[in-house]
């Protein structure tokens, strides 16, 4: 059960790796589950896994811009995302992908399925994530409330669906950022599932309490959070954190559920 992690955070330090691998660490060690996760530096080093070699994938979130920019390893994702769905049409020995936020963002560029472009401002926080109903049906969702909190940290957006092209493409818009009833302003798609195989969220289903925590304690970033959105932003995320019915569950099961149903149907073969 072998995994490869598309690193996609160009060399910026981040929590985000920390949980992906941790997550991927503890699925690996379930009883009777044998295999090995591999990093590959895709924005750094052009690093590209060979998709014959895994059998599950996971890019990452990243910094900066998610529209092409002309960097050679565009082009190699790009080709990656393409493989993957190719595979999975010939073949019955299927590859799981799993994109996160900037991924997310590139690949559903790259796809068509909607317009990416930069937001007036940053979202950042634990935010509510809102279903669909193709998102009520979603069983990586299944232990989910309909409207549940996650990670937020983004400066682009995936809005305006193009609907003849996601039908054709047979995927399925599943959440929608929160509701902002005085902001006249179309709401940020937050998950697709592309394929059987495919899924993505725009924001961070790794994110756990504990490393998120750290992270927004540290006198440098609780200075910089506060000066920018506030104390009562800065002490609501913290309440956030702390319960356990927000982030900790999404953590708890998004990205292991997909794992372990991965892991499910690719041993149904062996």
């Amino acid at each position: 059960m072998n995994i490869a992690i598309l690193d996609m955070y160009n060399g910026r330090a981040n929590e985000g790796m920390r949980c992906i691998k941790m997550l991927c660490e503890r699925f690996l060690a379930q009883d009777g589950m044998n295999g090995h996760y591999e990093i590959f530096d895709v924005r750094q080093k052009n690093e590209i896994p060979d998709i014959k070699n895994f059998n599950i994938f996971i890019s990452t979130g990243g910094p900066g811009n998610p529209l092409p920019e002309g960097h050679d390893w565009e082009e190699g994702f790009n080709c990656f995302i393409d493989q993957v769905f190719l595979h999975n049409k010939q073949s019955e020995e299927k590859k799981y992908l799993f994109l996160i936020c900037h991924s997310f963002q590139i690949a559903s560029h790259y796809l068509q399925l909607g317009e990416v472009c930069k937001r007036r401002s940053t979202s950042f926080g634990v935010m509510p994530i809102h279903r669909t109903d193709d998102g009520a049906e979603e069983f990586l969702f299944e232990k989910l409330p309909d409207i549940f909190y996650a990670v937020d940290s983004r400066d682009y957006q995936l809005i305006q669906p193009n609907w003849s092209r996601i039908h054709d493409f047979g995927a399925k818009l599943l959440c929608l950022e929160k509701i902002r009833e005085h902001i006249p302003l179309e709401r940020a798609i937050m998950a697709i599932r592309f394929s059987d195989e495919v899924f993505g969220t725009q924001f961070h289903p790794e994110a756990d309490s504990e490393g998120m925590m750290r992270y927004f304690k540290q006198e440098e970033k609780m200075i910089a959070i506060i000066s920018e959105y506030g104390v009562e932003k800065y002490e609501e995320m913290i309440d956030r954190l702390d319960d356990p019915d927000k982030i900790m569950l999404t953590e708890a099961v998004i990205i292991p559920t997909f794992l372990n149903h991965a892991a499910e149907q690719i041993l149904a073969l062996a």
